[in-house]
């Protein structure tokens, strides 16, 4: 028995992680896309570093593209087997792809057109909406805390690992050689005291633990702070500067936690009366789904839920769907908030509105997550001065700021918690991935303290034996 990794090794997205027993049957964990990584990104994204033919089943831990982004060409490149998942996952994993999709169509024309007067060759779609459909029909839905006979050989169950709706930490049985062994796949830790979420689950002793680690070296702001964060950021640009507040935000989980904060503020009689747009129709849809599982909510949701049937929803909101609304959002003058996709700003209509906004120093870009170093969203957090935007050279004169409040991602003291329902003793061996190499290192080191006594960083493509 062995695994390999095939991606969010030594980086942070692209999770795929096989398990391959004696016999030859092969388990992916995970199939997610590439993100932000600079001009390698395609080119990964095109490359498996395995048959995907050979794939047995698929156990998919959660919704977030960086996660399942690439199922639908490992459809089409071959896979055949079921694909487990809980049952929120499946419904947004299902918005997710079709989005995804319809981005690399679009793309893929949009290249051409240049392509095609610089007589270069057509680039194709990574896939297409229809591959996207095909993979759907593959999903097996498995509600958390329930055993799933995958086949002879594996079991699966979830439990609530508190990142988005749906998201779990992936627990395999494995029966090989008359021995039974416990793996578990963390996903995404999310936060414990969330604002909207209940928090990741203690879940049973475990053999062999592969643990995600993007915030493995540092601690968050306090999250009871994040209403307090947005109030300053919006006094300051809108009412201060007369300027926008342009937030990149991720249509899942992020876009849902400003929403929220918001209304609190509005609650509190605290939010100014300016006009805040949700300019993504992949995020609308995305909340409307998320209200669609208050199971998953903490106690204090479910007590708002009460009195207020609406968290995501205030006065001044106004969601945009059509591409022409969107493009009037240029043209406003006054001081408003456009929250939009994609979090790091690497794609989709936000990269409109910095291109349109960056160079006015009344205005502000909020970054509300991790970004990787690569995106854009994280070159301009690194302090660059001009960003090349749709081919277009622009100054950096808006203020650039972030809240670290907000990431969904655990962080040391999180993932520490996730952990310490196990005995390090009786866990064989760690593998720490979903991380920047420097920030895996300093994890590792904290996680020898506790007791953990093997901890590998493993490589892309490397492949580890278990015992």
């Amino acid at each position: 028995m062995k695994l390999s990794f095939h991606g969010a090794a030594r980086t942070v997205t692209g999770s795929k992680h096989i398990l391959t027993l004696t016999n030859g049957k092969k388990y992916l964990l995970d199939c997610g896309l590439f993100q932000g990584m600079g001009d390698e990104t395609d080119q990964l994204n095109r490359n498996w570093g395995f048959d995907p033919t050979q794939i047995n089943h698929l156990i998919l831990s959660h919704a977030h593209i960086d996660h399942s982004g690439l199922i639908p060409r490992l459809v089409r490149d071959g896979f055949s087997g079921n694909i487990y998942c809980t049952p929120a996952t499946k419904d947004l994993t299902a918005l997710l792809l079709e989005d995804s999709a319809q981005i690399q169509e679009a793309d893929a024309k949009f290249s051409n057109k240049r392509r095609a007067q610089e007589g270069l060759p057509f680039a194709t779609p990574l896939y297409t909406s229809d591959d996207a459909a095909n993979a759907l029909t593959r999903f097996r839905p498995v509600p958390y805390e329930q055993w799933q006979k995958v086949d002879e050989d594996v079991e699966v169950s979830f439990t609530d690992a508190g990142h988005i709706i749906g998201s779990a930490a992936v627990h395999l049985r494995v029966s090989e050689n008359g021995k039974q062994t416990a793996i578990t796949f963390s996903g995404d830790v999310g936060r414990y005291r969330d604002m909207i979420l209940k928090s990741p689950q203690e879940f049973p002793q475990a053999d062999y633990i592969i643990l995600e680690s993007t915030y493995g070296d540092s601690l968050h702001d306090a999250q009871a702070s994040t209403p307090d964060h947005l109030l300053q950021w919006i006094e300051k640009t809108c009412l201060q500067k007369k300027g926008k507040l342009i937030m990149p935000a991720f249509s899942v989980g992020r876009t849902q936690e400003i929403l929220f904060a918001l209304n609190q503020l509005e609650i509190e009689n605290r939010l100014p009366p300016i006009e805040f747009f949700v300019d993504s129709p992949l995020s609308i849809e995305a909340t409307e789904l998320t209200k669609r599982f208050p199971e998953n909510f903490n106690k204090q949701i479910q007590r708002i839920l009460q009195t207020d049937q609406d968290p995501f929803s205030f006065r001044g909101l106004r969601y945009i769907k059509s591409v022409e609304e969107s493009k009037l959002l240029n043209f406003r003058n006054g001081p408003c908030v456009i929250i939009s996709a994609s979090g790091m700003a690497d794609a989709g209509r936000i990269k409109h509105h910095i291109s349109n906004n960056i160079e006015n120093s009344r205005n502000t870009i909020l970054m509300t997550g991790y970004c990787e170093p690569r995106s854009l969203g994280g070159r301009l957090m690194n302090g660059i001065k001009e960003v090349k935007i749709h081919g277009v050279l622009h100054q950096v004169n808006a203020e650039i700021g972030s809240i670290r409040s907000m990431s969904a991602h655990g962080d040391y003291e999180d993932l520490s918690q996730f952990l310490s329902g196990q005995d390090p003793k009786s866990v064989k061996r760690l593998f720490l991935v979903h991380g920047e190499y420097e920030v895996q290192q300093h994890f590792q080191d904290k996680l020898y303290r506790k007791g953990f006594s093997d901890i590998l960083i493993p490589a892309q493509h490397e492949e580890s034996g278990l015992g």
